[in-house]
């Protein structure tokens, strides 16, 4: 099994109550309850529906480019934002059209002046449990309860249908016209061909199609052993937890994934393509039904070894640390001298965590001092679901004989407490490599978080003097982070998104490996953006109304970016390293 897909769905047990099954409207009603979601929109942020609970109702309008409809609606929408925004009301787009892609969508933007968030519903599975029909249709939704008050146009025959129902939500009243059939408009239908296949969705195979995509993608974690905290070990525990699996997929909180597709591909993607969300999320709709067939949860066999590859050359065990049952943990900072006696070059990292229940995280850093830990000092860590760090097999992380290992231990409480003595396992190279790996960390100690702002972002960079080659992009900060990127700006001024981390979770210290390394020529400035929520509606943010500075503990926050690099030519590295080291490898 692929360790890239080792986390996927991981935690869905935690997400919600179990409910019964799911079984969407043709179309949600006036009245109906509007499920969760979350979707990128045409600029590429990240915007999920629940978050807007501070607000007082959301109007959605569908939008396809080249609508006539939608085009004359514009004015009248953006006159309601205009009324409505400061009375608590937010105005969105959803692109359903399986024909409009993203740049598609953000020319239309730009040339029709439409400034409101465009939302890409590229599986369509949004757009059918809305039960959307033609373009320039809207929704005006009630956050209280998050209940459907009104569909239709935003006006028919002179009457402001939309406008009065924002009247009627924001007083507490009842709208007095609820419906407005919206079916005016040439070449505006909506087509949603999965829509017309429900008795095909009751008989998505379980055994041939849904049980295998989870043995491909989640029981890596979802075992015994593993740090999922349920097992897929039947269809019997996959029945009973489906309506939290498509609520979780649907607002993108798993798949354990967050870099915007859009921008570069990436060997670690732990993401459900689109033909796997909509078969999942399908069957889940149609019931899960179990079907004809094996078991093949229940009949899997599969052993997962101790160290997924192999026995360490070396293993490092960080200090044990005692765990309280209860209470709020400042990061441990433990320190363990290099045992060697000797430089080694080292091809791979993996490590092993002694409590899975308890251990958050581990950032791992080597070095003789300061200097050398933020150049090249990188050794990977510890996230739920990972893989082992591999290194490119032109290249390898030198160890020097009188270097520390740091180690960044971030511990939560269990409510029972517990005992962590956990592991760092290192594979040497033979030889020498042609490479050095190295590492760029762009931090900014100076920033300042203003109190209560949902939206506050700062920035680091560094200029690279020589050629480089970049393999992967680490974006970091606590608890208020909500969006991270990595861009690049070339010495003929062109601008290239590396990264674009759209919604940063805290719980997901994920380190993404460029699927094809990225040349940047010298001269070419690498500038990292960190964007936090340092509001309420961060729902885990441990205090909105504080400003917000520096720290290592979680409460506090960082902006700190590692880029992992190597030079085209090593002769143009500061220091060049050994040509040999005497070391014993495992290879």
């Amino acid at each position: 099994m692929s360790m890239k897909h080792g986390s996927k769905l991981l935690g869905i047990a935690t997400a919600l109550a179990l409910s019964g099954a799911i079984s969407p409207a043709l179309a949600l009603n006036p009245g109906d309850t509007v499920d969760n979601f979350r979707l990128l929109d045409h600029t590429g942020a990240s915007r999920q529906l629940y978050y807007l609970s501070d607000m007082k109702a959301v109007v959605l309008m569908a939008q396809g480019n080249g609508c006539e409809v939608v085009r004359k609606s514009l004015p009248e929408m953006q006159a309601l934002r205009d009324k409505y925004r400061a009375q608590g009301v937010e105005l969105l787009m959803i692109n359903s059209n399986l024909a409009d892609t993203r740049d598609a969508i953000a020319k239309e933007a730009k040339a029709q002046g439409i400034d409101l968030p465009i939302l890409l519903d590229e599986t369509q599975i949004i757009g059918e449990s809305l039960g959307l029909k033609r373009n320039g249709e809207l929704l005006v939704i009630n956050t209280k309860g998050w209940k459907v008050a009104y569909r239709g146009p935003v006006s028919a025959g002179g009457t402001p249908y939309a406008a009065n129902a924002l009247d009627a939500v924001i007083n507490a009243k009842a709208v007095t016209t609820a419906q407005v059939d919206a079916s005016n408009g040439k070449g505006c239908d909506l087509k949603f061909p999965e829509a017309d296949r429900k008795q095909a969705h009751a008989k998505i195979s379980y055994e041939k199609t849904i049980a295998p995509m989870l043995i491909d993608n989640c029981v890596t974690c979802h075992r015994t052993g593993g740090i999922g905290p349920w097992q897929m070990s039947s269809y019997d525990m996959i029945k009973g937890f489906s309506p939290m699996i498509r609520e979780v997929v649907r607002t993108e909180r798993m798949p354990p994934w967050h870099a915007d597709p859009h921008y570069n591909v990436f060997s670690n993607d732990r993401s459900l393509n689109k033909d796997e969300i909509k078969n999942l999320v399908h069957w889940i709709e149609a019931g899960s039904p179990r079907g004809s067939g094996s078991d093949p949860l229940a009949e899997l066999k599969k052993q997962w070894p101790e160290w997924a590859l192999g026995e360490p050359d070396l293993v490092v065990e960080i200090p044990a640390f005692e765990v309280p049952a209860t209470g709020v943990i400042p990061y441990q900072m433990p320190m363990v001298d290099n045992p060697l006696d000797h430089d080694v070059w080292v091809r791979a990292v993996d490590f092993q965590p002694g409590d899975r229940t308890v251990l958050h995280h581990i950032i791992a850093t080597m070095g003789t001092n300061a200097e050398s830990v933020r150049d090249g000092g990188s050794l990977g860590g510890y996230v739920p679901g990972a893989g082992p760090m591999m290194l490119p097999k032109e290249t390898g992380v030198l160890i020097k004989k009188d270097a520390k290992f740091f180690f960044q231990m971030h511990y939560t409480v269990s409510g029972k407490p517990a005992r962590d003595v956990s592991r760092m396992g290192l594979y040497f190279r033979k030889d020498a490599p042609e490479y050095q790996m190295r590492s760029a960390v762009l931090l900014n100690p100076r920033l300042k978080i203003p109190a209560n702002t949902k939206e506050h972002t700062e920035s680091a960079s560094k200029t690279f003097d020589h050629d480089v080659i970049v393999y992967n992009l680490l974006p970091h900060s606590h608890f208020r982070g909500k969006a991270s990127d990595f861009i690049a700006t070339y010495p003929d001024g062109r601008t290239e998104v590396l990264l674009s981390v759209p919604n940063y979770d805290f719980n997901w210290q994920t380190t993404y490996e460029l699927k094809t390394p990225k040349l940047l020529p010298a001269g070419t400035k690498v500038t990292h953006h960190t964007t936090w929520d340092n509001s309420v509606q961060n729902k885990a943010n441990p205090d909105p109304n504080r400003v917000v500075p520096w720290g290592q503990q979680t409460w506090d926050e960082m902006l700190y970016g590692v880029v992992r690099y190597r030079y085209v030519n090593e002769s143009d590295a500061p220091t060049a390293p050994p040509a040999k080291v005497s070391q014993t490898a495992s290879e």
